[in-house]
């Protein structure tokens, strides 16, 4: 699964790394979470961190504490 992820990272093929993550593979969390953190979205970084991967959820708290810093 792990081979399969990164070749879905390398090819920058979302859906299947979706997949994957939904099989509950942590290497795609890692991987997604990376990409998610790159472009803002929140939305996805919680849907990653609902499939168990911790990181994302740990990101997700980083990036709402950064946005609320900026409207301060």
């Amino acid at each position: 699964m792990h081979r399969l992820a990164d070749l879905a990272d390398a090819a920058g093929d979302l859906d299947e790394l979706s997949e994957l993550l939904d099989e509950g593979s942590m290497r795609v969390g890692f991987l997604l979470t990376r990409r998610v953190v790159s472009a803002g979205d929140s939305r996805e970084l919680q849907r990653i961190s609902d499939a168990g991967y911790d990181e994302a959820g740990n990101e997700l708290d980083r990036l709402l504490k950064a946005a609320q810093g900026h409207r301060h």
